[in-house]
């Protein structure tokens, strides 16, 4: 299949040279950061060019859905940033006079990686990359989980939702309920890096996913009164790490004033994790599942993760 050649120079880039074709944005410092021929090891195999036309090149692609997460834009705002925004057009690797990819290439190619279960591969590429680089602390992680809007309308006696893979709950303190996904996540204490990312319905207790949270290596795991169990005290106490988890009272005992004072304390070191999320939240604008159904839902959070700890790294080393 033929392949796309793109971020060839045009007349006028040749003409400007390195003021044109380098820049001191986040984004040209990310780009100098990351190892990118490891990412298109990965997505090599992935070639869709549709009937009669030449593939687009895999990496341009999932560079694109790198932007898209970190700005928050829909499929047609990406084709329209690339378009429009030179510093996007460096960092996907796209000439002055290349066309860009419209929103249905880039809807094609992510479900090319959701059919392929690539994300998580990807994922982990990423983190053997930053670890590699020495930006990942391993102090500890901080277990946490937010709630997702789905795109669709929850069901109703009429009719059931479009999604039938998103689910209702309740708000932690809060009227009314989400209908849609939970993202847990693992985060690096100190660094404030994504090290682990599972999505779920909504419904799903955040303690059914704390276990697959922790990486294994870190020294100490800290978490909300909500992952507190006896059998997991004792059994990362048994592995050596400290366990920071804040204690949940009984239903006929209240805490004493000792184990609240032990609360307060957890609280505010694990108040970090919501930096975390209020970067995914209202900077990278991941408030809504965009799409249908639980694995593609996975995907968006999973490329939430990998833009935000690029980000991160980017930040952490400027």
């Amino acid at each position: 299949m033929a392949v796309k050649r793109t971020g060839q120079l045009s007349l006028v880039e040749a003409f400007l040279g390195d003021r044109l074709a380098s820049g001191s944005s986040p984004l040209d410092r990310l780009s100098g950061l990351v190892k990118w021929y490891r990412f298109e090891k990965l997505l090599n195999r992935l070639r869709d060019g549709g009937p009669g036309r030449a593939a687009w090149p895999p990496l341009v692609l999932f560079k694109a859905l790198l932007l898209q997460s970190l700005y928050g834009l829909s499929d047609r705002e990406l084709e329209e940033a690339l378009g429009d925004r030179l510093s996007f057009r460096r960092f996907a690797g796209l000439g002055l006079d290349d066309t860009v990819p419209d929103h249905t290439v880039l809807s094609r190619f992510r479900n090319l990686l959701v059919g392929e279960g690539l994300m998580e591969r990807l994922f982990g590429e990423l983190d053997r990359q930053l670890e590699k680089a020495g930006v990942i602390l391993k102090r500890g992680t901080m277990l946490d989980a937010t709630l997702i809007d789905a795109v669709s309308a929850p069901p109703t006696p009429e009719r059931p939702s479009k999604d039938a893979d998103a689910r209702p709950t309740m708000r932690k303190g809060k009227d009314g309920f989400t209908f849609g996904y939970k993202a847990h996540v693992g985060v690096d204490e100190g660094s404030g890096l994504i090290r682990t990312v599972i999505t779920t319905p909504a419904n799903v207790n955040d303690t059914v996913m704390a276990d697959a949270l922790i990486c294994g290596d870190e020294k100490t795991v800290w978490a909300d009164a909500a992952y507190d169990t006896h059998a997991r005290r004792a059994r990362l106490k048994a592995q050596g790490k400290k366990v920071r988890i804040a204690r949940r009272p009984s239903k006929h005992h209240a805490l004493p004033a000792r184990l609240k004072r032990y609360n307060r304390l957890i609280a505010r070191r694990r108040a970090a994790v919501e930096t975390t999320f209020a970067t995914l939240k209202n900077r990278m604008k991941l408030t809504t599942i965009r799409y249908i159904g639980l694995a593609k839902a996975s995907a968006q959070v999973t490329m939430a993760a990998i833009a935000f700890n690029m980000r991160r790294w980017a930040a952490i080393t400027g």
